[in-house]
């Protein structure tokens, strides 16, 4: 059993693998290919931190992988980066631990951007020229490079509490009504438990990818806005569980029998009119971390 630190592991990165691996992993778990374990959260409310488990294994696959994130918000403050973690990954023939992917959080972080992309694609206008990002952490300035490279964004606006912090993802810093309102594509990417976008802000083909609330209690999109939009989801049990879909499903505006999930989607295209609302609610699912684990330690081990 190898621990690998987080050098070697960027240096074995191929975004393009990972993705159309992840995008792959989507296709199997929507069709029943894959086993995926609850996910386990723990919150550490006077450290305003949070930590989640996730596992998974895809039907045939001779590895397995079993991941633990954590966020503390204030970190930056004191010089440490908000998000940790690792992926341990195992024999799918024998159980036993291959490696220890001492990622410090980067590979969560980057396959939760890529996945991003991914919905991105599978739900935009074909004339989506704006990005709106809501956010100003590492998951808004990643979310912000892959849609731009994915979609070939003209324009990216910005919006954050704090907007001098909101200026470092780039482009142009504006108000939040002003993003609902301009921008064609809008993602948010925070851990908010109160919602940034509203009912009021909705307008006809607004497209939302939201991939903050990741855990209970936080809600980025209100439920009155999510009551109006077809909802695309990574997977059906973890966001009728929370996140985005499950508070409006609470609040008793939303079926959770209409969800799309996007492994569907992206087997069976659907050319949404453009006039629709469509929010993709994005909590993770742990084959995007099966898969970029896999990607990672197979490339480390051909670097040999």
């Amino acid at each position: 059993m190898r621990i690998v630190a987080l050098p070697e592991i960027l240096a074995a990165i191929d975004e393009d693998e990972i993705t159309a691996l992840i995008e792959d992993g989507f296709r199997r778990f929507s069709a029943g290919g894959a086993d995926v374990m609850a996910v386990g959260h723990l919150q550490f409310p006077d450290a305003l931190g949070d930590c989640h488990v996730k596992g998974a294994s895809l039907h045939g696959d001779d590895l397995f992988a079993i991941k633990v994130a954590t966020s503390f918000y204030r970190n930056p403050a004191i010089g440490l980066s908000s998000g940790n973690g690792f992926i341990a990954i195992a024999s799918a023939v024998t159980g036993e631990v291959q490696a220890i992917l001492h990622d410090e959080g980067q590979l969560t972080d980057l396959r939760t951007a890529l996945g991003g992309a991914i919905a991105a694609r599978a739900i935009a206008r074909r004339d989506t020229k704006v990005l709106g990002i809501i956010g100003s952490g590492s998951q808004a300035k990643l979310q912000a490079r892959a849609i731009q490279r994915a979609l070939g964004i003209e324009e990216l606006l910005v919006w954050a509490r704090d907007p001098g912090r909101a200026a470092v993802v780039g482009g142009e810093v504006v108000t939040l009504p002003e993003l609902a309102a301009r921008a064609d594509l809008i993602v948010t990417t925070t851990p908010s438990t109160v919602p940034h976008l509203t009912a009021e802000m909705a307008r006809p083909g607004m497209r939302i990818v939201a991939v903050g609330a990741d855990m209970p209690g936080k809600n980025e999109v209100a439920a009155g806005l999510m009551a109006q939009a077809r909802i695309v989801v990574d997977s059906r049990v973890q966001c009728i569980d929370h996140g985005d879909t499950a508070s409006a499903i609470a609040a008793g505006l939303i079926d959770g029998s209409a969800l799309i999930e996007l492994g569907e989607l992206l087997a069976a295209p659907i050319d949404f009119g453009d006039d629709e609302i469509v929010v993709a609610d994005l909590t993770g699912v742990a084959i995007q971390d099966v898969q970029i684990a896999k990607s990672v330690w197979s490339r480390i081990g051909r670097a040999r």
